[in-house]
């Protein structure tokens, strides 16, 4: 049953009485049991009678709509606050029907009638209050942590801005901030600034997505009239250890996903060249025509870099095209300690950079970069008369839409700029450096003990630390499948537990003849050793009786 406004107003006027004596006490901000806070220094506006259609743009809607706002901000800040507290949880877990079926007044269920703004303001808090805190210093669980407050900001004035990025002439600023910004990634890269291309993109799989069509277009440019069937059957080819988007894009390009050779990787999980050699040689031998290959800097479960120089031997010796998906690894181009690991990403043709992860920018801000100049726009262009008109007033070389395989674009590139302004390249890589100290910092700690044991062995080289926790009736027992049946259970009972309980989290999964093991990753900066130590004492708390 959904709290009616009157529910909430005695709520609020409850709170006024508390309020004052806050004034008096500390003049800091008071909590209302509502969860929703008020600066002790105002009025606590009643917005049960009020409606949408009474904000902006109606004529005099200019206090309501402030007033909401204001409102809705201290919801957010709220939020903020809790989510680096480590007192407080990282998710107050419910089962799906659980949120389905309603808690506490808060209903996904769509209205006929419109709710007022008292109902939208407890919407939104409890919205923030049943999902998962990603900025918590204790959430490992993704690649993608963290909550920065300069990007957070640049994403409010994106969404205030509301506008697209297929023309200079609506999205003049964001589309040379798009310019300047991919300009800097080139360098970075080591790539002429004056000759690479790129766009931003929803997330890494579409990046990806787009290095398989750009290397189609660049070998075979009929595909993009006449398709598939003009060109022969092609071939291309990534490791074991490499994101599924490579298959998934092969399936969407019509290349078919049988059609992607798989590399064996060594124990690191990095990909072998002379394998990768072997199956292009095996591939032509069966008639395929083999025209790219991905290579991973930074690969999503044991975070290896592929040997990209002795791919990209392999790339020019055989003609194919070379991309390099550093979706996840791309951040640590930006360290002067950690950027050896990428050597020779410069010799690719393309490579997919997820800023989104590494460099702490709040979802969603992916790369797409083009060593070729053009060659986006080649690939995708269809000249659409109602945005691309050739005989505009300024150079129409800035109306880049034409080189998305989108139309509407989101404007991705600000909250990266605004980021780049605040922190320098200096800082980015003091926040990746520290990333990378945190897992070097929790693989040490494993390393001493009995009850977890490592992976694989060595220092991890990127910040993911992989792991088995072996409860005391385990540690006694040899390798063997029946222990293997065992230990393949303990990692989802002890996320389940952990999940429920809500104090920290993080993620587990097979991989290939390995059986359920914990992935650490660290991207949040607001991460500590204190909070590496909590994560093996809870792990442990949870699953010492299995």
């Amino acid at each position: 049953m959904r709290r009616s406004p009157g529910d909430i107003m005695e709520l609020t006027q409850a709170d006024r009485q508390h309020l004052d004596k806050s004034k008096q006490d500390t003049g800091s901000l008071g909590n209302t049991d509502d969860g929703l806070k008020y600066d002790s220094g105002r009025v606590a506006h009643d917005f049960s009678c009020i409606h949408s259609k009474e904000l902006f743009p109606a004529e005099d809607g200019e206090e309501a709509t402030k007033h909401f706002l204001q409102e809705l901000v201290n919801i957010l800040l709220d939020y903020i606050n809790k989510s680096l507290k480590r007192s407080s949880k990282v998710l107050d877990f419910h089962y799906p029907h659980q949120l389905k079926e309603g808690l506490e007044g808060f209903s996904l269920e769509l209205p006929d009638q419109p709710d007022n703004l008292e109902q939208l303001l407890v919407d939104c808090r409890d919205t923030l209050k049943y999902g998962v805190k990603t900025g918590h210093p204790r959430f490992f669980n993704q690649l993608s942590t963290g909550l920065d407050i300069i990007g957070l900001a640049g994403e409010w004035l994106t969404s205030t801005a509301n506008t697209n990025m297929f023309t200079y002439e609506i999205s003049p600023v964001f589309i040379l901030m798009e310019e300047v910004v991919l300009r800097k990634m080139h360098s970075i890269i080591g790539w002429p600034e004056e000759d690479g291309d790129g766009i931003f993109c929803p997330g890494g799989t579409m990046s990806n997505l787009y290095s398989v069509l750009l290397a189609r277009f660049h070998l075979f440019p009929v595909v993009k009239t006449q398709g598939m069937s003009a060109i022969p059957r092609l071939a291309l080819f990534t490791s074991a250890h490499s994101h599924y988007s490579i298959k998934k894009s092969a399936a969407v390009l019509g290349i078919g996903s049988e059609n992607v050779i798989v590399v064996r990787c060594d124990e690191r999980g990095k990909m072998i060249s002379s394998e990768l050699n072997s199956s292009i040689e095996t591939a032509k031998s069966k008639g395929l025509v083999p025209f790219y290959v991905n290579a991973t800097a930074g690969t999503t479960v044991y975070g290896a870099f592929d040997p990209l120089n002795e791919i990209a031997d392999i790339c020019e010796h055989h003609g194919l095209w070379m991309h390099v998906d550093a979706a996840w690894g791309g951040g640590l181009l930006l360290s002067n300690k950690h950027c050896v690991k990428l050597q020779g990403i410069e010799r690719a043709h393309s490579v997919t950079w997820n800023p989104h992860k590494m460099m702490g920018v709040p979802l969603q801000c992916s790369t797409i970069l083009v060593k070729r100049k053009g060659l986006l726009q080649e690939c995708n262009q269809l000249c659409a008369e109602y945005l691309f008109q050739p005989d505009k007033h300024y150079d129409v070389s800035y109306d880049t839409g034409d080189k998305s395989i989108q139309c509407g674009r989101h404007v991705d590139v600000f909250k990266l700029w605004l980021m780049w302004k605040a922190k320098g390249s200096e800082g980015f890589e003091a926040q990746i450096n520290h990333c990378l100290e945190n897992a070097e910092y929790l693989y040490y700690k494993l390393k001493r003990r009995t009850d977890f044991q490592l992976v694989f062995k060595g220092k991890p080289e990127h910040s993911n630390v992989c792991f088995w926790y072996l409860p005391k009736r385990l540690q006694s027992i040899l390798p063997s499948p029946e222990r293997d049946r065992e230990l393949h259970m303990v990692a989802p009972k002890i996320k389940t537990k952990m999940m429920e309980e809500g104090f920290t989290m993080i993620g587990y999964q097979p991989l290939e003849d390995k059986v359920n093991f914990f992935r650490c990753v660290f991207s949040n900066p607001a991460t500590q050793r204190e909070d590496v130590d909590f994560l093996i004492d809870e792990i442990v708390r949870l699953g010492c009786e299995l």
